[in-house]
């Protein structure tokens, strides 16, 4: 089976071991050396053990970060500075894929990029998680702008308790944070009781004020 017959067959940018085994079974009789060469020769690219993408020479598109994340390492969600990044809320261009799990925290340097992975507690980890789904890409799983500013802040070790007054710094000042949305501060409220933290009840009432640039 050529490559371009691979592509073909299983449409998405991103598939599995089991994914290019069942499909070259049949026509291979040892699929772990066809894949071997596959990715020897540069048709194949392996993110990690188990999870590939198409040579550039076939890809139509770049694998999508937030399909790959969230394949890499399961359970998973896109979040922190990824999130906000990838929602205009912050300006900086964010390279590093960033996830909240209920794993063991995890960095992967795979040849799409530097994935990481921060532990968050069950009780927080399914509020404000979004599935999208596109047929390019299937679904997958990333934070909500709510819960993507939630868990940076959560997991800032270095911003101390803050007031209402030095919250609104820290969110203008420090992230630069530009909302092109309004967000739900009872969702943000809701976070902040699952996660425990002073600093999300003040981020609910920063953000209830809706007077964050005054």
């Amino acid at each position: 089976m050529r490559p371009i017959d691979i592509k073909n067959a299983l449409k998405t940018p991103i598939f599995t071991h089991d994914m290019l085994h069942a499909l070259l079974k049949k026509s291979v009789s040892n699929v772990n050396e066809k894949i071997a060469r596959l990715v020897k020769q540069g048709d194949l690219i392996r993110i990690k053990r188990g999870i590939y993408c198409m040579g550039h020479e076939y890809q139509d598109i770049a694998p999508d970060p937030i399909s790959a994340a969230n394949m890499l390492y399961a359970p998973s969600y896109v979040s922190f500075d990824y999130a906000l990044s990838h929602y205009g809320m912050i300006p900086e261009r964010v390279s590093e894929i960033t996830s909240a799990t209920l794993k063991h925290p995890k960095i992967f340097e795979t040849p799409i990029g530097r994935f990481s992975y921060t532990k968050v507690p069950l009780a927080a980890y399914p509020l404000g998680v979004d599935w999208l789904y596109d047929k390019q890409n299937g679904g997958r799983f990333i934070a909500t702008p709510e819960k993507a500013l939630c868990d940076k802040i959560r997991y800032d070790r270095g911003i101390g308790t803050l007031t209402q007054k030095t919250m609104r710094e820290y969110l203008l000042y420090d992230l630069r944070l530009d909302l092109p949305m309004e967000l739900d501060p009872e969702l943000i409220l809701t976070i902040a009781a699952a996660y425990r933290s002073k600093n999300l009840r003040t981020l609910s009432a920063v953000i209830a004020k809706r007077r964050l640039y005054e």
